[in-house]
């Protein structure tokens, strides 16, 4: 028997793997009732979140608007999830994951990181502040199932 409450999860970070659609088929073929929310995984659409603002011809200041746009969404929806899990991938480098982290230790936001054991160094803090740390989606799955487990009273 499950709890009967709606889990929000807000998924953050690395962009270029499918973690984010394992984590929710998994999630879904667990039966699992969770609502799950993400920052903007289209880079051309994330690029272009501040183009509303009028036209920029300097990169540097385009880059500017759609970060504090694409800022709005992201505070709004950390705000509002129960539980963030934040994806470091190997590729590149995710400030903004890094960001989201501080972002939900600062608000007493629990949070989860989903990384690789080559980046355990690196993100010693993040990790620090995380309520888990997870190396595969199939791990934040049985951490989620364990949450909404109704089996711990």
């Amino acid at each position: 028997m499950e709890i009967s409450v709606t889990l929000k999860v807000y998924l953050s970070g690395e962009i270029h793997t499918d973690w984010r659609e394992r984590t929710i088929a998994l999630c879904k073929a667990a039966d699992l009732d969770i609502k799950f929310s993400s920052a903007v995984t289209n880079h051309e659409a994330s690029d272009a979140a501040g183009d509303c603002l009028g036209e920029e011809h300097n990169g540097f200041w385009r880059d500017h608007k759609s970060a504090k746009v694409n800022a709005i969404r992201t505070k709004t929806l950390i705000e509002q999830c129960d539980l963030a899990v934040i994806r470091f991938g190997e590729q590149y480098k995710q400030w903004n994951a890094a960001f989201d982290a501080g972002y939900c230790a600062a608000i007493n936001k629990p949070y989860i990181t989903l990384h690789s054991e080559a980046l355990i160094h690196p993100l010693k803090e993040v990790d620090g502040s995380a309520q888990a740390w997870a190396t595969t989606p199939e791990q934040i799955v049985e951490i989620l199932m364990y949450l909404l487990s109704d089996q711990l009273s």
